[in-house]
Parts: structure tokens; sequence; C-alpha cells
């Protein structure tokens, strides 16, 4: 990889990272409170995003002090966010615009949550109220996830004890998500159903049914390590044939240089690693023979998958966030699988304690499946991914993020073995590092 192999904006999103993240920050915060007469208080870093070459997104817990319309100062929690980014939105009420002191640095724009200038349905979305008029039922509303300006997802519990989960998008993007869905459940794959759907980017989706992979993994699915496998194949096999026809998303590994970027803004002591491991993963994935394309879920990893609760039953009741249904290769959604997997042992070692040797296993049986260089390849790619999604506002992530690297420099090892014809034993992902 080479610095003409990614953007200008790109190279400075390591200092729009500082910038944001850094105690200059208070100021920027600052001057997004002053049009309504809010005082900055304290603020905290909550999460960054980064999308290389498509910029740097933070969120902020922070307390606010305005005036009451009694003349009293009265403080407030809320949830700030900036961003470099390009909006479609021009500034205005609600959404503040800053200029680089004398053209040097990024533009930022601020708002306060829910008040996303990418997302218009959010705010009705987070209104207990008026969701509880639209789903016909008085409901409590929790917030499950948010990527500013891509994405929201939230939990709506009513009276009567029904879950729902409603999913904000831009509105741009309803349509394919709304189209995935029902055509997974025409069919008869296990997803979530459309119940409603708003133009302004809305979703309202039944709750997937069963327990997450993620707590079999946790609980350690023992002797049937084998069986929930192969009921995720199997599940990957009823994908219909008419995702087909859906436009195709580039996998994870396809890029890698731009993860191996977003690696290094936050681990910058190890540019060259990442680098070397973008430039490894590009080199391996058109090795061997073509690969059939077939239907994929794009996404294919524990979180985003429900199992049969059963005792003794290995079986696939739900598929949750289709939005990557499309065309690819089943190389990577096994990737995919077992790159999110390989990290467990580093985001939370003491939780996962039976996910190095069910992996061991997983990828031996993955490798007899496909391609063993490609989903090897793959995993690295899908991995390196992840490295930059370790920093967290607690300060602790410096060892997940560390041996994240290092285990997607043990899955391009072990493709490169492949490659070489040189495998001698079991994939055994690096122990967590401290």
């Amino acid at each position: 990889m080479t610095p003409m192999s990614i953007s200008a904006s790109a190279m400075r999103e390591p200092a729009d990272v500082a910038l944001l993240t850094g105690p200059d920050a208070g100021d920027v915060l600052t001057s997004a409170l002053v049009p309504d007469d809010g005082k900055l208080v304290e603020w905290a870093v909550h999460t960054v995003h980064h999308r290389p070459g498509a910029g740097v997104t933070v969120g902020y817990t922070a307390t606010v002090e305005r005036t009451t319309s009694s003349g009293r100062r009265k403080r407030t929690e809320e949830y700030l966010c900036a961003t470099t980014a390009r909006l479609t939105r021009a500034a205005g009420p609600g959404l503040v615009r800053l200029e680089p002191p004398g053209g040097n640095g990024p533009v930022v724009h601020l708002w306060r949550h829910p008040a996303d200038p990418e997302l218009p349905a959010l705010a009705t979305a987070c209104d207990s109220v008026k969701m509880s008029r639209r789903l016909g039922e008085r409901v409590t509303l929790e917030l499950v996830a948010y990527r500013p300006t891509r994405r929201a997802v939230l939990r709506a519990t009513g009276q009567s004890g029904r879950v729902q989960y409603i999913k904000v998008v831009r509105p741009g993007a309803l349509a394919d998500l709304v189209g995935r869905h029902r055509m997974l459940t025409a069919a008869g794959v296990p997803a979530p159903a459309v119940v409603a759907e708003e133009a302004t980017g809305m979703a309202v989706l039944t709750e997937g049914q069963g327990e997450s992979l993620a707590r079999v993994l946790h609980r350690g699915p023992g002797p049937l390590t084998d069986a929930v496998l192969f009921a995720l194949t199997r599940t990957l096999d009823t994908l219909p044939a008419s995702a087909m026809q859906l436009a195709r998303r580039s996998a994870w590994s396809e890029r890698s240089t731009h993860y191996a970027h977003a690696a290094a803004t936050v681990l910058p002591e190890a540019s060259a690693r990442t680098q070397a491991l973008a430039v490894g993963v590009e080199q391996l994935l058109t090795a061997g023979p073509p690969q059939p394309v077939v239907p994929v879920h794009g996404d294919f990893y524990e979180a985003n998958v429900l199992m049969d609760p059963r005792e003794g039953i290995a079986n696939v009741s739900s598929l949750l966030d289709v939005d990557s249904l499309g065309p690819g290769y089943r190389s990577d959604d096994l990737a995919c699988l077992l790159g999110h997997v390989s990290v467990l042992v580093h985001l939370a070692p003491d939780r996962y304690p039976a996910v190095p040797h069910v992996l061991a296993r997983w990828t031996q049986l993955c490798e007899q499946m496909v391609d063993p260089v490609q989903v090897c390849t793959r995993a690295a790619g899908v991995t390196l991914s992840l490295v930059a999604g370790a920093k967290r506002a607690d300060g602790r992530w410096r060892s997940d993020a560390e041996g994240r690297l290092r285990t997607a420099e043990a899955w391009l090892a072990r493709a490169r073995q492949f490659a070489s014809g040189t495998v001698t034993g079991p994939f055994v992902v690096p122990p967590p590092v401290g």
C-alpha cells in the first residue's frame, strides 16, 4: 500500500481524530451550544467512528447548563455529535457548521442527538409518544445502536410485552433494507419481518427469536461445536437465488487498504504492520482457482445470528442485519464469522474461555468447505477491519487493539502457509495481550 492508494482527505484523518478526541474538542462543543444559550459543564468522548476517506464522527456525553423559561439555570445530560464527514443537509437550526480558522483544517458539523442531519426519522423514532401512536400501544424505547449519520436501532417494548425493533437509515437506503427483509421472509429464511415503514427512513421489524450466537460461544457449544457450524452453513444455503440480482457490495477484505489506514490512526506505532497486512491480503485475494458466486449475508458474525435456545438443538432461528445481502463468495461469509470470533478472545477474554477451541475446530471445517487460502486471507482482512473499532472511551482498549492486530497477522500467516503447502497444525489465536 502506498500513500497514493488512499485519498488526501484520508491522510488528514489522524489529525481530525486528534482534534475531535483531544482537549480542544471542548472548545468545538462549546461553539455548538452557543446558538441555544447552552454552557458546557463537562464532557467525555463516548464513541469514535472512522470511515477512511469519508470522515471522522465522534459522539460525546455532556453535561449542559441552560436558562429555563423561569430564569433558573438547569443542567441536563445530553449526547452531542461532531463530524468531519460531508453532509447532504446545510447548516441551520440544530446543525452548527464550524469553519477551520484560516482555512487550515476540517469543516466540522455538530448537532445534539437525536437531531441527526442525515437520519431525519431518528427524532421521531426516539419519541415514545409518537412511536406509541404509530405502534398502536404504549411503548418504552431503548437505543440499542447508533452510528451517527448512518443508522440507528431502537428496541420498542409495548405494555403487552411485545418487542419490536425500529431501524433508522438514510431515506435513500430504506427501499433496499425493506426489500432484503421481504425477500428473505418470502423465501422462508428466518429473518425479522417488516411491520411498517416510513419514507423518512424508518422501518419497524418484528423481534428475532432465539439466543445470540455470542451467548452460545460464551457458554461454550461443547459437543455441539460441529453441529452449530453446520447449522450456520445450512442457513447460508437457504439464502434465495433472487439475492443474486441485488447489487454486490465489497467484502471487508476487499477494503483492506482503508482499514489498514483506520487501524494506523488508532495505533500509529503499528502503521508499518497494518500496511504490510493490507498488501498481503491484496496479494492473496486472487490466489487459487476462481470461486463460485453465491448469495451471501454479507455481515455474517455472532451478533447477527440467533440460535434455537433449546438444549441439545443446533438450529439458526433468526438472521439479523441483512443490509448487505447479495451476491458474493461463501468464503467471505465464513471469513466474517471466523474473523469476528477470533477477536472475542481480546475483546473479553474472561467471557469467552471456550472460543480458542471452538475457533480452531471451526477453522478446520471451514478450510475443508472452501479454498483455505481464501478463507484465511479474507479472515485476515475482516480482523484488520476490526482493529480501529477497539478504541473505546474507557481508555483500556490498547491491548484489545494490539491483540486484534496480532490475530489478523496470524490469519495472513496461515493463508501463506496454505499457499506454500507448509501448514502443520490447527489455527491458534494469539493469546490476549497483557
